[in-house]
């Protein structure tokens, strides 16, 4: 109820199970632990928290603003609430190789299951925007060294993501693929691919789970599970998308409460009083005191 029951290290031993099936992994992007609480209950795989939608939501550009605190607050809210395992964005680690190392602690502690460091430096920005600015492969792979090290829980997933398509090219985002994983990555999450024929040789070079990122209005095609799965995909995330329709949706209510001066002509738009108290299981803190569900609800 206030939290799971499901522990930390029992939804990364699940991860690292579901992993092995062969199956794709589905982890839809959460902004909020309500998003994630709904995440769930449809019937996912996972939770991402994603560092451009935490931007966003902070009123922030993605561009390495956000800090060790803002992400280690959402993460504990986001994982509380959820059996599932949540993987968080970390954007370059906050810092260097030390600063790395304590993130990989800060988020076991606070439950998260895993997150993934990537090879930009400062000022950082969004994987599918253009002149990103990359660490060499050296500095990038002395930070995944530490991040591994700092590991206290085996199964918490180390995920390398290089923007090395971009600025590089294909062939050298896949050799600081390999570095990485020598360096102690688990999973490579190779950002902004341009073309199926691309998320495929990523499959042949590399040897361990892969993530595909499918954020819309991006570089990469939006690929259906089914071609994730028949190109050995192991993970796929959609990070941006809660957000995306929740803001989409927010606008065109405000809109048209300012042009109506009302919300009537909109409440087939809402979620309704009774489906929030289901989701949320207000019912349920009844068993903790009567006196709290004691109100006749309205719709």
């Amino acid at each position: 109820m206030l939290f799971q029951r499901t522990t930390p290290e029992q939804k990364r031993a699940a991860l690292r199970l579901a992993l092995s099936s062969g199956k794709l992994l589905r982890f839809p992007g959460s902004f909020s632990p309500l998003v994630s609480m709904l995440i769930e209950e449809i019937g996912f795989d996972g939770i991402y928290i994603s560092g451009a939608a935490l931007s966003a939501d902070l009123g922030l550009p993605d561009i390495g603003l956000t800090t060790l605190n803002d992400v280690a607050t959402r993460g504990r809210a986001v994982a509380r609430v959820t059996k599932l395992p949540a993987l968080i964005d970390i954007d370059t680690g906050f810092g260097e190789p030390m600063n790395a190392a304590r993130t990989i602690q800060e988020m076991e502690e606070l439950g998260l299951a895993g997150c993934h460091l990537e090879d930009q430096i400062q000022p950082k920005r969004c994987g599918h925007l253009d002149n990103k600015t990359l660490a060499d492969t050296a500095t990038m792979s002395r930070k995944i060294q530490a991040a591994a090290k700092a590991k206290r829980d085996p199964n918490f997933l180390l995920i390398a993501r290089t923007d090395a398509r971009a600025s590089e090219g294909l062939d050298h985002a896949i050799a600081r693929a390999k570095a990485y994983i020598d360096a102690g990555a688990e999973m490579i999450f190779p950002e902004a691919l341009q073309n199926e024929a691309e998320f495929e040789a990523f499959r042949k070079a590399i040897n361990v789970p892969l993530l595909a990122n499918m954020t819309e209005f991006g570089k990469s095609p939006l690929l259906t599970r089914d071609q994730l799965e028949r190109l050995g995909y192991n993970m796929v995330i959609y990070p941006v998308t809660t957000l995306r329709l929740a803001m989409k949706a927010i606008e065109d209510g405000l809109r048209q409460i300012d042009s109506a001066g009302g919300q009537a002509e909109i409440l087939d738009l809402m979620q309704t009083r009774t489906r929030l108290y289901e989701l949320i299981r207000y019912k349920d803190y009844n068993e903790f005191d009567q006196a709290i569900y004691n109100f006749e609800k309205h719709p």
